[in-house]
């Protein structure tokens, strides 16, 4: 077993081999909770916890880490003017995040680390830095530290750019800067910001800049040198450029790989406020049934771009739909027969195959879907022996995607048992067909049978009873 992934920093898929054998850590960008979120922050975390299951199916122990930005300017920005504290608000959208993550059935991560309970962490990496000549206190008074970028000749391998080439940095005033692709470590407190939003330094009264938290904070938890760091696309510059620039000049090997999700997309546009285009993941959550959510979110190839578009959502119901009729009719079926016990649940090569290759869900999704046509043939043929095989191998594999509708996971949410509200119905009707059949009604039977038809539904009857499936 070799698992693949692609790595930005290389820009190659290589193979993954640990740091330390059965391991793996992962520290992913978790949100900057200034405001509520939006459904790419959802797709963001679902991605690094498919690549989490996938690796602890492959016998790894994973420790994640995604933290929680809960200092930042846009958050003291949106608290200005309000009676509501920043750090109230701060807190306020960081349950509005971990709501999303629990309905989307997103493990919790092992350590969900708040920024601001690393600030002595920060300060330790900012005076390293400092002493190492890679860092310097602005000359105005300010209290400001910035990274200086010209000491640092490897500045830009990340994202492949030359310094020469890059804009000034955006994160900071360009006071007591020696080069505007300067960018901030600690920022000094200013007279117009809540003395709550500044802590005592060397350098004075400030707060962090955003980039040293990471690096803080992955350190703090996974080591100076950890498997796998994640976040989105637009993460690459320059939060994770000037992340991998101030940890490895202040001597920590940091990442050893790099990975990064695609981003989403509405009707075929960027999604952005200025656009007007946003959809925030309450919005969506409310249009499906959570697992349905999670279908649509996960199916496309992670470093793709996904596209929301009117029907998508319908499209992801319907897939789930043929996988739990097609559970639903097994379990009926085998269920006090010999052949339960044929259950077994293993996923097959071929999906295997899909995921160890940088997380290639589409296939793996191309997999399951071809086992579940293949069990439902398996049924309509009596052959129980291929049933209960299929069966075993649909339910690993969507338990490994986090999308089996029979989870005790699922179980509670509202609409996951669509499919058998369905069965039921159609049972019943079944039933009043093979009680209009005995009676020699068969106007009343093919009426029964027509009336499925026209639903989509096609019936089989065989000797043991009839059977029903979604025809097409």
């Amino acid at each position: 077993m070799t698992v693949r992934l692609y790595d930005s920093r290389r820009q190659a898929l290589v193979d993954f081999e640990p740091r330390e054998p059965g391991k793996v850590g992962m520290y992913v960008c978790g949100p900057t909770v200034q405001s509520s979120p939006h459904i790419g922050h959802l797709r963001s975390a679902l991605v690094y916890d498919l690549w989490r299951r996938w690796f602890t199916h492959r016998g790894l122990e994973v420790m994640l880490v995604r933290n929680v930005t809960d200092i930042d300017d846009k958050i003291l920005v949106n608290a200005e003017g309000s009676t509501e504290e920043w750090f109230a608000l701060a807190y306020r959208f960081e349950l509005e995040f971990t709501a999303g993550y629990n309905r989307l059935r997103i493990q919790p991560p092992t350590y969900e680390p708040r920024a601001t309970a690393s600030i002595q962490q920060m300060q330790e990496i900012i005076q390293r830095l400092i002493d190492r000549g890679h860092a310097y206190v602005a000359d105005d008074g300010t209290g400001d530290v910035y990274f200086d970028v010209g000491t640092w000749p490897p500045y830009g391998e990340l994202t492949r750019q030359r310094p020469d080439d890059m804009a000034a940095s955006p994160d900071a005033d360009t006071r007591g800067k020696r080069d505007p692709r300067d960018f901030a470590l600690w920022k000094g407190h200013k007279p117009n910001e809540p003395e709550s939003a500044s802590w005592a330094s060397p350098w004075g009264e400030g707060r962090p800049g955003w980039h040293i938290e990471c690096s803080a904070m992955s350190r703090r938890y996974l080591g100076p040198e950890f498997d796998i760091h994640g976040g989105g696309l637009d993460l690459r510059f320059p939060h994770h450029e000037n992340e991998l620039a101030q940890s490895t000049a202040a001597g920590d090997a940091f990442a050893r790989h790099w990975v990064h999700n695609g981003l989403v997309n509405v009707n075929g546009q960027k999604m952005s406020k200025s656009l007007g285009n946003s959809i925030y993941a309450s919005e969506l959550l409310d249009l499906a049934p959570p697992i349905v959510v999670r279908y649509f979110l996960g199916a496309a190839h992670y470093r793709s771009t996904v596209d929301y578009h009117d029907g998508a959502l319908q499209e992801a119901r319907a897939a789930l739909e043929r996988i739990e009729v097609f559970l639903t009719r097994a379990e009926r079926r085998l269920t006090g027969t010999r052949f339960a016990a044929d259950t077994v649940l293993v996923v097959p090569d071929e999906f295997a195959a899909a995921m160890d290759d940088d997380l290639s869900v589409p296939e793996a999704l191309a997999v399951l879907h071809d086992r579940v046509r293949a069990g439902n043939a398996a049924l309509d043929d009596e052959d129980l022996v291929v049933a209960a095989a299929a069966r075993g191998e649909v339910i690993a594999m969507t338990d490994v995607l986090g999308i089996n509708p029979h989870a005790p996971e699922w179980q509670e949410a509202a609409g996951s048992d669509g499919a058998r509200a369905l069965d039921a119905l159609v049972q019943q009707l079944l039933d009043d067909r093979q009680r209009a059949r005995a009676a020699k009604d068969f106007a009343a039977a093919d009426r029964i049978r027509d009336a499925l038809a026209v639903a989509g539904i096609a019936i089989e009857d065989t000797p043991t009873g009839s059977h029903w499936r979604i025809d097409g």
